[in-house]
């Protein structure tokens, strides 16, 4: 039996552990706390279309192609014994000034060129679909191709899918690769960097802070699906929960490897989302946490050989659970020396090379 060391137990770590585990292939995931990290942290937005932007079109390719993956990824979790609860409910992107209302039109503009589908709304029309959302509201735009999930059942449904697979945890950090077992997968996030020395310079952490909130007895319920919006040039973001739930997040900078959770950080978030939705005012504070995400130096993720054995599957930035479907198809194709996806190609570390040249 083949063997396969995956480095990183986050969303993209259990992903290719499972996949390949359901395969046939003997796995040991190495992590100190399988299921946790910026994984653990996540909004659980699906939705390549609404962070699109142009520019970024090979970003949008790959996660489109990872969101068509999404619903069999999804059955085919639940049919191991988890459902990871998948949402269907789209995007409401929420625009509160006139320059808000400008970039909403050009995104419009920019997703309509490239035949997605995207509905502009009047403020009147956005509230009428999200009723808790704020007067001042200026207009909207709907995205219904747009996915959730909730993240905490996913990690926890992949962690089962591997144990029925026989995967193998080590509570473990691994500092060096050189006496890991069979194929090595890097999926270690933001510590990527300090494992191989062709991402040393092309993964850092970038440090968001999210928060848990639950509605009280005779407040407003949360929206019905994700609400986006800038406020005064930071991005929030509404999502919720099946169990009546609301995450809110995030912040999003420069901190190193510090994962504390900062006033400044807590008070911008409730902040921006009392302009938006001004109910969550009477909400509940359940939880306030900090993660480091795994920021490229091109937003593109790294998906692809490093070297004899050894495969990147990081970099993913804010994209982690939407691009985790087709990470493992990647990581899972090269393991079986077969062509990886074509969308990936793009996301291939060697172009750190190419770019130097």
């Amino acid at each position: 039996m083949n063997e396969l060391s995956v480095v990183g137990g986050g969303v993209i770590g259990l992903s290719v552990a499972w996949r390949a585990s359901a395969r046939g292939r003997r796995v040991t995931v190495y992590d100190p706390e399988p299921g946790r990290g910026a994984s653990w942290l996540a909004g659980g937005m699906l939705a390549p279309v609404t962070e699109a932007w142009p520019g970024e079109e090979d970003v949008l390719t790959l996660g489109e192609a990872s969101l068509r993956r999404w619903p069999d990824f999804a059955r085919d979790l639940a049919e191991e014994g988890a459902d990871p609860g998948l949402s269907p409910h789209g995007t409401l992107v929420a625009a509160l000034d006139s320059a808000d209302a400008g970039n909403l039109e050009m995104l419009a503009a920019y997703l309509t060129e490239l035949g997605r589908e995207v509905e502009q709304l009047t403020g009147r029309e956005a509230r009428r679909a999200e009723p808790g959302l704020a007067g001042s509201v200026r207009s909207g735009l709907l995205v219904p191709g747009d996915l959730a999930v909730d993240n905490r059942r996913l990690l926890n449904a992949l962690k089962q899918a591997c144990g029925k697979h026989g995967v193998e945890f080590r509570h473990e950090t691994v500092t060096a690769l050189e006496h890991l077992d069979g194929d090595v997968v890097l999926a270690a996030g933001a510590w990527t960097g300090r494992l191989h020395p062709a991402l040393a310079d092309a993964v850092r952490p970038l440090k968001g802070e999210i928060l848990r909130l639950r509605p009280r007895r005779g407040c407003l319920p949360p929206p019905t699906r994700t609400v986006r919006a800038m406020v005064e040039g930071r991005p929030i973001y509404l999502v919720p929960r099946d169990d009546g739930g609301l995450v809110l997040g995030a912040t999003q900078y420069e901190a190193g490897f510090d994962e504390t959770v900062t006033v400044r950080g807590v008070r911008e978030l409730l902040e921006g989302a009392e302009r938006v939705f001004p109910g969550i005012t009477e909400y509940e504070l359940v939880e306030t946490a900090a993660g480091l995400r795994a920021a490229s130096v091109d937003t593109m993720p790294f998906i692809g050989e490093l070297g004899e054995g050894v495969f990147a599957a990081t970099g993913h930035h804010r994209n982690g659970l939407l691009m985790a479907p087709v990470t493992a198809d990647a990581a899972v194709a090269w393991l079986d020396g077969g062509p990886l996806p074509d969308e990936v190609a793009a996301a291939a570390p060697s172009r750190r090379s190419e770019e130097r040249v």
